[in-house]
C-alpha cells in the first residue's frame, strides 16, 4: 500500500493544486477535469464511468503498485537540457511529471540499440553506444534524487514507492551490445540492467528475430532459434538472476528459451496474435507456454501491433483495442501472467492511454470489463514483480 505522503509529493512535484491535473487521485467531487475525462472516454469508444465507478477506480489505482515494463528514452541526449524528463515534456509520453500525475510508481527505461552488422568493429561501436544510453538513464535519479531512485530489485521498488518517489529500472532492448563476449552480460547486470530483450528487428548473434532484416542479409531462420552463444547467454542470465525478455524474438527462439531457461521469462511489450496477427505478437500456444513456465506477458500499446491500420499513415487503435489484447492474454495465459508494457516513446500510445498521465483510464477500463481490485493490482505490477523476485531467487540474488 502507498503512504499518505504520496499525495503531498504529487502536488509538490507538479506545483499544482488538487483541482488541476491531479484530479484522478483526488476526492470525488465533480470537476471540469471529470468532464474532460468523460469526453475523452466517449471519443475512444469507452463508456463513460459513473461517479461511483470512477471513485472506485481512484481508490484501486492509489492502492496498486503501478509499474510499466517498457519505455524508450530517445537516445543519449535523454536527461539533458535537450530532453529533460523532470518536466512535463511535450516530447515525451513518459516523464516524472506525467508519472506522478497518473500515479505510475515505476518504469523500466530501455537501452535500445537497433540491429546492425555482426563484426568486431560493429560490436565495439554498439557496446559503446549502450554504455552512453545506460549513463543517460542513470542521470535521471542523480538529477532528481528527491523524486526518483534507481531500483535494482523488487524490494527496492517497494521501498522507493513508500518514500513517495518513482522507481527507475533499466532494461536492455536487443542483446546486440553483448557482442560475443559472455562477460558483458555480467557487466551490464552490474551497471543496473535487469532484463535483456534477446533480439530486436533482425537476427543477431544470440537468436533469430521475429522480423528478419533483408538489408542485413537475414533469411527466415538463421539459427533456427537460439545460437550456441545464445544458449550461453540464457544460462548466464539465469545465473545472474536477470530476466530474459522474449519480445521481438522468433517463435523458434521463444521455444528454445522456454526449454532452456530455469527461471520464468517475460515478454516486456507484446500483443496477442489471435486478436491481430502481427509478427510481434504471441500466439495462444506461446501464451500458454510462457504462463506454464511462470512467466508474464506485458501487453503493449503500439497501435500497429493492436489493430490493422486503416492506411499506411494511420493506425486507428484505441484503448479498447489495447484492452481486447489484455483480455485475451488473461483468458489464455491466466490472470497471474499478464501485465502492461506500454512502449511509450518507442511507438506506443493510443487514444485513452496516450501517456502516463492517463494511466487511471486503464484502471477504469479494467473495472468496466469486470476485473477485481486484486486482478488489477496483479496486472499493474504485481505479476511482473513476482516474476522478477523468482528470477532473482533462482539466480541466488
Amino acid at each position: 500500500m502507498k503512504t499518505i505522503r504520496r499525495r503531498a509529493f504529487l502536488l509538490q512535484a507538479l506545483g499544482t493544486s488538487a483541482a488541476g491535473v491531479l484530479w484522478p487521485l483526488c476526492p470525488a467531487t465533480r470537476t471540469a477535469a471529470d468532464e474532460s475525462h468523460s469526453l475523452k472516454m466517449a471519443a475512444t469508444g469507452t463508456s463513460t464511468p459513473d461517479a461511483d465507478l470512477l471513485n472506485q477506480a481512484r481508490r484501486i489505482h492509489q492502492a496498486a503498485l503501478i509499474v510499466d515494463s517498457h519505455v524508450d528514452i530517445f537516445g543519449t541526449q535523454y536527461a539533458t537540457p535537450q530532453l529533460d524528463p523532470g518536466v512535463d515534456n511535450p516530447d515525451l509520453r513518459c516523464d516524472l511529471v506525467k508519472m506522478a500525475a497518473g500515479g505510475v510508481d515505476g518504469v523500466f527505461l530501455a537501452v535500445y540499440t537497433g540491429q546492425g552488422p555482426r563484426n568486431s568493429e560493429a560490436y565495439r561501436e554498439v557496446h559503446a553506444k549502450a554504455l552512453k544510453l545506460l549513463e543517460a538513464i542513470r542521470r535521471v535519479p542523480r538529477q532528481y534524487p528527491d523524486r526518483c531512485e534507481r531500483a535494482l530489485s523488487p524490494d527496492d521498488v517497494e521501498r522507493i514507492v513508500k518514500s513517495g518517489r518513482r522507481a527507475i529500472m533499466i532494461g536492455m532492448e536487443n542483446g546486440y551490445p553483448i557482442g560475443t563476449d559472455l562477460a558483458n552480460v555480467e557487466k551490464f547486470y552490474h551497471l543496473g540492467v535487469r532484463y535483456i530483450t534477446l533480439s530486436h528487428n533482425g537476427h543477431n548473434q544470440i537468436c533469430d528475430s521475429c522480423i528478419p532484416k533483408a538489408e542485413l542479409g537475414d533469411k527466415a531462420g538463421e539459427h533456427n532459434g537460439l545460437s550456441p552463444f545464445g544458449r550461453q547467454v540464457v544460462a548466464e542470465m539465469n545465473r545472474l538472476g536477470m530476466m530474459i525478455d522474449v519480445s521481438h524474438v522468433a517463435s523458434t527462439s521463444l521455444r528454445d528459451v522456454l526449454a532452456l531457461s530455469k527461471a520464468p521469462i517475460i515478454a516486456s511489450h507484446s500483443g496477442c496474435k489471435a486478436i491481430y496477427s502481427h509478427p510481434r505478437n504471441l500466439d495462444d500456444d506461446e501464451l500458454r507456454a510462457l504462463a506454464a513456465g511462470g512467466g508474464v506477458v506485458q501487453v503493449v500499446t503500439v497501435p500497429e501491433f493492436l489493430k490493422k491500420p486503416v492506411s499506411e499513415e494511420t493506425a486507428d487503435a484505441t484503448i479498447e483495442d489495447f484492452m481486447d489484447h489484455l483480455d485475451h492474454a488473461v483468458k489464455v495465459a491466466g490472470i497471474d501472467h499478464v501485465g502492461i508494457g506500454s512502449d511509450f516513446d518507442g511507438g506506443g500510445g493510443v487514444p485513452g492511454f496516450n501517456n502516463h498521465a492517463e494511466s487511471l483510464d486503464v484502471t477504469v477500463a479494467l473495472l468496466q470489463r469486470g476485473y477485481s481490485q486484486t486482478d488489477i493490482e496483479k496486472i499493474w505490477g504485481g505479476n511482473l514483480l513476482r516474476v522478477w523476485r523468482e528470477v532473482q531467487k533462482l539466480g541466488g540474488r
